[in-house]
C-alpha cells in the first residue's frame, strides 16, 4: 500500500496562474484566461462537468461547484444543494459569494450522503518571487516524505483523520476508537490498544532519532505514547511534510469516518490529557 498521488506535494511546473486539479476520478491542468469556468460535480463530463467528483453519491449535485478566472484569479463557488467545505472549518453554502484561491494548495471537501466527503484538491501555480538570486531554473526542493510502511500508515490515517481532514484545532483521534475502526477496516489485523500503544511508540523513536522537526519524546521517554501532545506533534508533522496527504483517507469506510469533535484525550476519548 503506497501512498497515492496528491497535489499536497505540489504541481508539475507551469505558468502562474494555472490552475491544477484532481479528484479519485481524474485531474485537469488549464492555463488562466479571463471569464474561463471549470466545473465539478457528479454529472457527466464533458456536458455537465470539467471534473467529475461523487459519480456514486445523489447528495453531490450534478454541477456542485465552479471555478472562474477573473481579476487575476481563481475564484471558487458552490453551485450546489450541499455544503463544501474549506481547511479551517470553513463552510461554504450556494448562498455564500464565491472566495478567491490563494496560490498553492487547496483541499475542497464536497459533503455526500452520511459522513461522506469527496475531496477536490486545488492548485495554484503562483508568481515568481523576486529574490536578490533568481533560481527560476533551479530544481525545487521537494519536503521530506518520511517512509512508513502499510499498517502504520493505516493507524495514522484512522487515528490522524481530522487532520486530513483539514480541520480547525485537530487532535488524534482515541485509541479505543481507532482500534475499533481499524478492526472493521481489518478484521484479522489483531488491532488493539496495545499494539497501537506499541507500534506508536516504535515509530516515534524511529522518527525522533531521524531528525523529525517537532518533539516526539521527552527526557526519559520509554516511548510509551501516553503525552497527547506528542501524537498530536506526529500527525502534524507528517501532514506538514505531505508523508500523509488526504487522499490517503480513501484507505477508509467513509461509514467509519469519526463524526465528532476530535478526542482530547487519546487514550480515554475524555478530556484532561497529561500535559
Amino acid at each position: 500500500m503506497t501512498s497515492p498521488d496528491s497535489l499536497a506535494r505540489g504541481a508539475a511546473p507551469a505558468s502562474p496562474g494555472t490552475l491544477h486539479a484532481r479528484t479519485v476520478t481524474g485531474g485537469l491542468k488549464v492555463a488562466p484566461r479571463t471569464g474561463l469556468v471549470i466545473r465539478f460535480g457528479r454529472g457527466e463530463r464533458p456536458d455537465d462537468v470539467d471534473l467529475p467528483v461523487g459519480e456514486d453519491d445523489l447528495r453531490v449535485s450534478r454541477r456542485h461547484g465552479e471555478l472562474t478566472y477573473r481579476k487575476r484569479q481563481w475564484w471558487l463557488r458552490n453551485t450546489g444543494r450541499q455544503l463544501v467545505r474549506l481547511p479551517h472549518g470553513r463552510l461554504m453554502h450556494s448562498s455564500t459569494e464565491p472566495i478567491p484561491l490563494a496560490p498553492g494548495y487547496t483541499p475542497v471537501f464536497v459533503r455526500g450522503s452520511g459522513f461522506r466527503e469527496h475531496l477536490v484538491e486545488l492548485y495554484v501555480t503562483g508568481h515568481d518571487e523576486r529574490g536578490a538570486v533568481p533560481r527560476r531554473r533551479a530544481e525545487t526542493l521537494p519536503p521530506k516524505v518520511w517512509p512508513l510502511d502499510d499498517d502504520e500508515r493505516l493507524l495514522l490515517v484512522v487515528m490522524g483523520q481530522h487532520y486530513l481532514l483539514y480541520e480547525d484545532g485537530p487532535r488524534p483521534l482515541a485509541y479505543r476508537r481507532t482500534a475499533e475502526q481499524l478492526a472493521c477496516l481489518r478484521p484479522d489485523g489483531n488491532w488493539s490498544v496495545r499494539r497501537i500503544e506499541y507500534k506508536l511508540a516504535a515509530l516515534r523513536r524511529r522518527l525522533h532519532d531521524g531528525g523529525f522537526p517537532y518533539p516526539l519524546m521527552h527526557d526519559g521517554d520509554d516511548g510509551t505514547p501516553w503525552d497527547n501532545n506528542l501524537l498530536h506533534n506526529l500527525l502534524r508533522g507528517l501532514v506538514e511534510s505531505t508523508t500523509l496527504v488526504p487522499p490517503d483517507l480513501d484507505l477508509m469506510d467513509p461509514d467509519l469516518m469519526d463524526p465528532g469533535p476530535a478526542d482530547l484525550d487519546p487514550r480515554t476519548g475524555s478530556g484532561g490529557g497529561i500535559a
